[in-house]
């Protein structure tokens, strides 16, 4: 984790165009297309889902889709808005309004760059699972919950509260007030999107949906003289197909202050889901995306997207995988969806406005069932009581409060959880009169030394880190025989070793040192060796008795224990 000189940044577009030739622009043609086409009703859908309006859906899919298949690492990325930004995008907007989201988007944005270039992006990959589970599982819940309104047509009054049990105890109590009309063109709506991929996989469901249910509603108002079914342009009117000016983003230290936490949440959100949706594209298309100019890609991508308005953005799982399956090999692919997205926007946005708001419902539910990942939650039943816990607490904090304590205190459950086990992998084992030089290793011979009286050996098998320390010192302190003349440390076993570690070795020295007790170090690697001579716990030890090997250390400790008898 260090800056250095060079930047690690090379965009997978410029790597691509090498040898680019018209057959694979074709291919990149067809797949940009069609995953443009894919990504307009979801562009609409989570910008309506996270409280603004289709415009700045799309206007995010274009803007930001475009930087990250300009500037990622990953050569069939796509970029845009997506589900898992919607809760938290919704409650900033809720708390701090559309400036305080453009402000947290730029800083997040910002904050993704700095990982880039710190070369975070290896890190950030091994982010635990059962979090990444447990909080994606808590945010399809969250989704599908704020859907129920506009899939049944709930005449709600007032504002719906933003907790989950108040949310869906509004609901019950409002049951009665469904609009029998709203819910058969949401479960209809609903149908078509299941049911479509059965028919032909090339057609995508969400938008085979929106066509047939918008032209029967327009229909049907228009020649039946039906009502009551709202569409996008009866709640937002009739928007505008001007990309809005850049516009400065006024962020001061209170607001840094103040939207840092929603700010790192983003950040992590997208650095997570971004990566995610790369390693899965690099499972099926053999590629290796450059992590850290991924990070970077899209921190440039969020820096730029709220100078026009638009929410944050991420790499995008779902329509990765449509430009791979229709034949995306390059960025250019994920340059043309945002061209052909830019398009509709100015020429389409007037038929956008007749998609009824049920029928969106329908592909959020659908989204939100596929985010859920129910059968990995089944399927990690057999998992460690430790993870479960983790996965568990990450869902109902996510589901019960928000997204920004779910990853903190997740992430805070999943290091102390990983330094459980790790703890609990080191061991302080000490040896009795004798012991074998080649215990452990993969030797058929063995080589038994003997201790003299007075002597004991401790050897620590795994990294001596603060909670490992802590046990070594207990098994040394507390050892039930009479006070050693020697003490042998065997490292052999110790890959790394940190600054309370470092600590508690010296204070052992020293107390040792004024009990008249000798200490032996024996086997320290190189890295530990290092370590120990930075912080000058060698200059503590005479140079013999800091041994490379414990045949050698116990024939010191042996001549030392048999020189305090003589003089004794």
């Amino acid at each position: 984790m260090n800056l250095k000189a060079t930047p690690d940044f090379r965009p997978a577009l410029l790597t691509s165009l090498k040898g680019y030739n018209l057959d694979t622009f074709k291919k990149d043609l067809i797949a940009g297309i069609v995953v443009g086409i894919v990504a307009l009703p979801l562009a609409v859908a989570f910008g309506i889902a996270s409280g603004v309006s289709p415009t700045i859906g799309l206007i995010t899919a274009i803007i930001g889709g475009f930087l990250v298949s300009a500037f990622g690492g990953n050569t069939v990325q796509i970029g845009g808005p997506t589900g898992a930004f919607i809760v938290i995008v919704f409650n900033i907007i809720q708390l701090y309004g559309l400036t305080g989201l453009a402000m947290a988007t730029f800083m997040a944005g910002c904050l993704l760059v700095i990982m880039g270039l710190f070369r975070l992006g290896t890190v950030i990959k091994f982010i635990p699972y059962p979090i990444v589970v447990g909080f994606t599982a808590g945010i399809a819940l969250t989704i599908f919950s704020t859907q129920m309104p506009d899939f049944l047509g709930l005449k709600i009054e007032g504002q719906v509260p933003a907790d989950f049990i108040g949310k869906w105890g509004i609901y019950f109590t409002h049951i009665s007030s469904i609009t029998p009309l709203t819910a058969i063109i949401g479960i209809a709506s609903l149908l078509i999107i299941i049911l479509t991929p059965k028919i032909s996989k090339k057609l995508p469901g969400a938008l085979t949906a929106i066509i047939i249910i918008t032209a029967l509603v327009w229909v049907l108002k228009e020649y039946c003289g039906l009502s009551g079914i709202q569409t996008i342009g009866d709640r937002f009117g009739n928007m505008s197909t001007d990309i809005p000016a850049p516009h400065s983003i006024g962020i001061n230290m209170e607001s840094i202050r103040l939207l840092l936490p929603s700010a790192f949440t983003i950040a992590m959100l997208g650095a997570i889901e971004s990566l995610l949706s790369a390693t899965v594209a690099d499972g099926v298309t053999g590629a290796r995306t450059n992590t850290n100019t991924e990070l970077i890609g899209q921190g440039i991508a969020n820096i730029t997207v709220p100078l026009f308005g638009g929410i944050p953005v991420t790499g995008a799982i779902a329509r990765t995988m449509t430009n791979i399956t229709n034949g995306g090999r390059t960025p250019i692919a994920g340059l043309i969806h945002a061209i052909v997205l830019l398009i509709i926007f100015l020429f389409a946005m007037p038929l956008i406005n007749l998609v009824p708001m049920a029928c969106l419902a329908a592909v959020l539910i659908v989204v939100s069932y596929n985010m859920s990942g129910w059968r990995t939650i089944a399927g990690m039943a057999g998992n460690p009581k430790g993870d479960l816990s983790v996965l568990i607490i990450t869902f109902l904090l996510t589901v019960i409060f928000d997204l920004t304590i779910a990853i903190e205190i997740g992430m805070l459950l999943a290091v102390l959880l990983f330094l459980r086990r790790v703890t609990e992998n080191t061991t302080v084992r000490e040896y009795g009169q004798q012991l074998d030089a080649t215990d452990g290793t993969d030797l058929d011979t063995h080589e038994v030394l003997k201790l003299q009286d007075g002597v004991s050996v401790y050897e620590i098998d795994g990294p001596f880190f603060f909670g490992a320390a802590t046990k070594f010192d207990e098994a040394v302190r507390l050892a039930p025989h009479q006070k050693p003349i020697v003490r042998i440390i065997r490292m052999r076993k110790v890959p790394f070793i940190d600054s309370t570690g470092i600590h508690n070795l010296q204070l052992l020295i020293e107390a040792s040192h004024r009990e008249g007790i000798q200490i032996v170090l024996s086997g320290v690697q190189p890295n530990v060796r290092q370590a120990l001579d930075k912080s000058h716990i060698i200059s503590l030890l005479p140079p013999a008795n800091i041994c490379d090997h414990i045949s050698k250390a116990v024939i010191v400790a042996n001549h030392l224990a048999e020189e305090h008898k003589n003089e004794a």
